[in-house]
């Protein structure tokens, strides 16, 4: 049997280089402190957004899907 923990590499989210998966990678998922912060400044900034169905602002009062008697 083999005792060493195999290294396990994924695709880092923000540059889409080589990222090690393990504890020995301090910024994992990404592959550096630079990409772990420009991944952090987009979710400030809000440039990436969960999707909502909410109406957008210039649609009529009210929930598109009901219907009106």
């Amino acid at each position: 049997m083999n005792s060493e923990p195999q290294i396990r590499e994924v695709r880092c989210p923000a540059c889409g280089g080589k990222s090690i998966y393990s504890a020995a990678n301090p910024w994992r998922p990404f592959c550096s402190e630079r990409c772990r912060q420009r991944d952090l400044g987009a979710w400030a900034s809000e440039e990436f957004r969960m999707p909502t169905e909410a109406p957008p602002d210039d649609a009529p009062y009210g929930d598109p899907r009901m219907k009106e008697d």
